[in-house]
């Protein structure tokens, strides 16, 4: 089903993570600091990373800095830390989902499907090939966008995120709905998606405080305006 590069100093966690990876067809490899996490993941590039933020030697959130300047592998955080900011700086990097500490190992499997899945770069039969607004435009099965012809450097999740929003123009969608139909599952803190709407406007809009294209519905979600 898949390389998993997972990446934990807890051996307790990483056994159970395992098994239960593996039950599910992955093949997993485990290792458990985040210099020796950056070294494989460049060396040789996985499916997807499952990365603690607690390690020695280099942090969870350094890996993944240094993993995706080089290489767009997907990337689930763990993290047994509450505050918000570790989280929303580590979706900031570009990870594309995180679990907390303790969860439930089924939970994180269905993260990891869920994740590449979204991340396989399959587009649906009947589906649109290419969406466009004004200068905007969305090739779907080369999964690329451009603004005035100049390709935009968006993540597996930003392009998701985006292409889902242009294939319903003005139809406003609450943040747990693009949960469901972005990142394939029901869990998660909301915020993930609030996070992942700014960095995208960062992206695509001319002045990102005032969007022209993602647009906020307020006290329901966000809609796109073509």
């Amino acid at each position: 089903m898949g390389r998993i590069l997972l990446v934990d100093d807890d051996h307790t966690v990483a056994e159970v993570v395992v098994r239960y990876l593996e039950l599910d067809g992955f093949e997993v490899e485990w290792v458990a600091d985040g210099r020796a996490a950056v070294d494989r993941a460049l060396a040789d590039p996985p499916d997807l990373i499952v990365l603690d933020l607690m390690l020695p030697h280099v942090d969870g959130l350094e890996v993944c800095r240094r993993v995706r300047a080089l290489n767009p592998v997907p990337v689930i955080m763990l993290t047994a830390r509450s505050e918000e900011s570790d989280r929303v700086v580590g979706l900031d990097l570009g990870a594309d989902d995180y679990v907390s500490k303790p969860f439930s190992p089924r939970e994180l499997v269905s993260r990891v499907k869920a994740v590449l899945r979204r991340t396989a770069g399959a587009t649906p039969a009947n589906g649109p090939t290419k969406l466009e607004a004004g200068d905007l435009v969305v090739d779907v099965p080369a999964r690329q966008a451009f603004l005035r012809g100049t390709p935009v450097p968006l993540t597996a999740r930003e392009f998701e995120l985006l292409a889902h929003l242009m294939s319903h123009p003005r139809r406003a969608f609450r943040r747990e709905e693009l949960m469901e139909r972005v990142w394939g599952t029901r869990f998660g803190d909301h915020s993930t998606v609030t996070v992942h709407v700014r960095r995208l406007r960062e992206k695509i809009e001319d002045d990102p405080a005032k969007p022209r294209w993602v647009t906020t519905v307020w006290g329901v979600g966000y809609r796109f305006e073509p």
